[in-house]
């Protein structure tokens, strides 16, 4: 009876690592209701409080706004959209959102497990348990499961980033060119506009696949398969790109927001403030920034300054860049100190890191950073329990990667997204939260590890083991 059972489990593994997910998902969202039902009495907003305005606005109005039916572009607008169309639906209730949430979180792990399953396609590679394992890693893991059930966007990156690199396997799998092929490379593009629409961040992952295609293809057949990618997401935000230039007589490439995550990322502080453990979003603007009501000019003007720090100063530069690299993959959680409610971070002409109460800085801290302060559940055990979560996952994924190397041709699509998005957030400025959308991809090759360790534990199932033979 247990074989069976066993057996059973073995058969439908996918849909018990999402059932585990979702009924994880679930108890958190009971077990600590408090934090996440903003839309009750006297509930706060963890994530962004914006998303809810834009998406508030866009049904009272229409119009896609901060201040209601005033246009703007302030923040990429896909996910406010979404926001807006589950209000208009269920109203403005958190449980309604977290569901959304959950099954974003279901879909990516159906999607990782036919990502690793493709990856690892023969029956001697066990690209099943592999993908499974990767997906359990994924629905157990504590950061994700609070940071999806709050009001952001991270759940519906992970879902766009897993399904762009989905239909990329898709599409380089095809022996021929035909019309399947060419809906794939639509499919694919229109993924990758999309997502611009969200994080445009994806743009540094589509050139590199384009090298991960040629390790595979001809020139000419790359080029046949990418070039309607690339043509398709050109086209697919171009709607909202005309509305913006429409707005402000200018060109914004998809939010008027890029330009302060540049300065706060590359500026005179940003080195000291990541040295102090705390997020250099707190940084205010220089004093000679335009104004807020011209924010074109402003997001030019920012971006800008940014560019010109890494250029006049080449060896704080490098110091900086190695900063960052180490606060995106640091196995404890990033930034690692928050500021108090009543408290706000400003920088002396030292360039030493001052924290401060009442008036000293354009930013301040709201009753929603409470789950974050120092005596809190998440800041005391949560901080730990990843240390112990994602730092042994992360060394896993490590011996993974060097297990698997006879595999690179085909694996290395998995290591050019970690390339590509950590590239991304040295220029700009890196934190958990940005990293961890690909996490779940990172730990496929952590289960890939498993997979083996189990293999040599188990002589009498060697098939369980990975071929050492390339699977392409």
């Amino acid at each position: 009876m247990a074989a069976r059972v066993l057996s059973l489990l073995a058969k439908h593994k996918l849909l018990l690592v999402i059932a585990i997910a979702i009924g994880l998902r679930l108890v958190a969202l009971v077990a600590f209701r408090q934090h996440f039902a903003y839309s009750e009495p006297g509930g706060v907003i963890h994530g962004s409080v914006a998303y809810d305005e834009y998406a508030l606005n866009l049904l009272e109005t229409g119009v896609y706004g901060r201040e209601a039916g005033a246009p703007d572009a302030g923040l990429p607008p896909l996910y406010s959209y979404v926001i807006a169309a589950i209000y208009s639906i269920f109203e403005r209730h958190y449980l309604a959102v977290a569901a959304l949430h959950i099954l974003f979180d279901a879909l990516s792990i159906a999607l990782l497990y036919d990502i690793s399953r493709r990856l690892f396609p023969r029956p001697a590679h066990r690209g099943d348990w592999i993908g499974a394992l990767a997906g359990l890693f994924f629905a157990l893991y504590p950061y994700l499961i609070f940071q999806n059930l709050t009001l952001n966007d991270t759940a519906l990156w992970i879902l766009l980033l897993h399904l762009f690199v989905w239909l990329l396997i898709r599409l380089r799998e095809r022996a021929t060119y035909d019309r399947g092929t060419l809906a794939l490379a639509v499919a694919a593009g229109l993924a990758l506009g999309i997502s611009a629409l969200a994080r445009a961040l994806l743009p540094p992952l589509a050139i590199l696949a384009g090298l991960w295609f040629l390790l595979k293809l001809s020139p000419r057949e790359t080029l046949r398969r990418l070039l309607p990618v690339a043509i398709v997401s050109l086209l697919a935000p171009l709607p909202w790109l005309l509305r913006s230039y429409d707005i402000y007589d200018g060109f914004v490439p998809i939010a008027l927001n890029s330009g302060e995550n540049i300065y706060q990322g590359n500026n005179p502080y940003a080195a000291a403030v990541f040295r102090a453990g705390y997020d250099v979003q707190w940084l205010p603007a220089p004093p000679d920034a335009p104004p807020t009501d011209a924010p074109l000019q402003r997001n030019a003007f920012l971006a800008e300054a940014g560019w010109r720090y890494l250029r006049e100063n080449p060896a704080d530069a490098l110091d900086l860049i190695f900063l960052k690299l180490l606060v995106s993959w640091n196995p404890q959680v990033t930034p690692l100190r928050n500021l108090r409610q009543g408290e706000k971070l400003s920088v002396d002409e030292t360039g030493a890191v001052l924290i401060v109460s009442g008036e000293g800085s354009h930013v301040g801290v709201t009753a929603a950073n409470a789950a974050y302060q120092d005596d809190s559940l998440f800041n005391v055990i949560g901080r730990n329990l990843h240390i112990v979560y994602f730092g042994g996952a992360w060394l896993l994924a490590i011996t993974g990667v060097w297990l698997s190397r006879r595999h690179w041709r085909m694996l290395s699509l998995l290591v050019f997204v970690q390339i590509s998005q950590t590239l991304v957030y040295l220029l700009f400025h890196p934190s958990t939260r940005y990293r961890s959308p690909t996490d779940p991809l990172l730990f496929v090759f952590s289960a890939v590890a498993v997979v083996w360790v189990v293999g040599w534990l188990m002589p009498l199932s060697r098939s369980f083991r990975p071929s050492s033979r390339n699977p392409r």
